[in-house]
């Protein structure tokens, strides 16, 4: 039966897994997971219900939604382009995290409400501060496996005489 999934069948990395398959990489993809529902639900209240009271801060929160998403994403698919996708989206998430981290602590006007990115992620326990080092972390260790080893080509039986 063909695979119809809208994203395709998952890639997986040289040695024969996603990133996001190992037992670490399966508690990264939940926590990502769990972060983009989380700034996601935030972000939709936010915006609907108060927009006019900081903009900004409710499009970081969907920004950081999106990103997540992203993440999460990449880190299930693995493969090539999939560890990119994770990569690009996990840096992305780790600058965030730091100008947006700096910036609310430093010019609270321009952020009159919290952010998922505010002080560092000090809503989420700091999680959004952490995240992407270890994404980042499990992304390097996973691509630094070698591939399995190939059996060597088996030789043809002897002829007999």
């Amino acid at each position: 039966m063909p695979d119809n999934r809208a994203l395709g069948a998952p890639a997986t990395t040289a040695d024969g897994t996603a990133p996001g398959g190992s037992g670490a990489g399966r508690v990264l993809v939940a926590v990502y997971g769990t972060l983009a529902l989380a700034a996601g639900a935030r972000a939709a209240v936010q915006l609907s219900t108060k927009f006019a009271e900081a903009p900004v801060a409710y499009l970081l929160s969907a920004f950081a939604a999106v990103v997540y998403i992203v993440a999460t994403v990449g880190l299930v698919r693995g493969g090539r382009g999939g560890r990119r996708l994770a990569l690009v989206a996990i840096s992305v998430e780790l600058v965030g995290v730091l100008v947006v981290g700096t910036l609310s602590l430093t010019d609270r006007a321009a952020f009159p409400d919290e952010t998922v990115w505010s002080g560092y992620g000090r809503g989420y326990g700091f999680v959004p501060l952490v995240l992407p080092v270890l994404g980042l972390w499990l992304l390097r260790r996973t691509g630094q496996k070698s591939p399995p080893p190939k059996s060597p080509p088996k030789s043809p039986p002897p002829a007999s005489p």
